[in-house]
């Protein structure tokens, strides 16, 4: 297994956003794609940031399901329609991790 850690900036006063366009629709867009989302937080702080991880059985799984997801009717339709009013997400970070083999849950 292998997973990716995505932070997401938020342009400022779009947070509500964001998370409404991942409750209502992009969370079922990557569970009907077979993406597994590992866990999801908010920033404490309060800064306009999310975290999420997302769980593959290897590379290639990820870049299929992520080349899947960027091209599918549904997304680029949610997306087009949360964004009429300008871009909800500022920068997003991406990073492999793999489980450390000194760690046991």
């Amino acid at each position: 297994m292998i997973f990716e850690l995505r932070i997401y900036t938020i342009h400022e006063g779009k947070m509500e956003a964001i998370q409404k366009r991942f409750e209502q629709h992009t969370l079922g867009i990557f569970e009907r794609l077979g993406m597994q989302v590992y866990d999801f937080w908010v920033d404490e702080t309060g800064l306009p940031k999310l975290y999420y991880v997302m769980q593959y059985k290897n590379r290639e799984e990820r870049d299929r399901q992520w080349d899947a997801f960027r091209q599918d009717p549904e997304w680029i339709e949610v997306k087009r329609k949360s964004e009429q009013s300008g871009p909800i997400v500022a920068k997003i970070e991406e990073m492999m991790m793999k489980r450390a083999p000194f760690f046991r849950s």
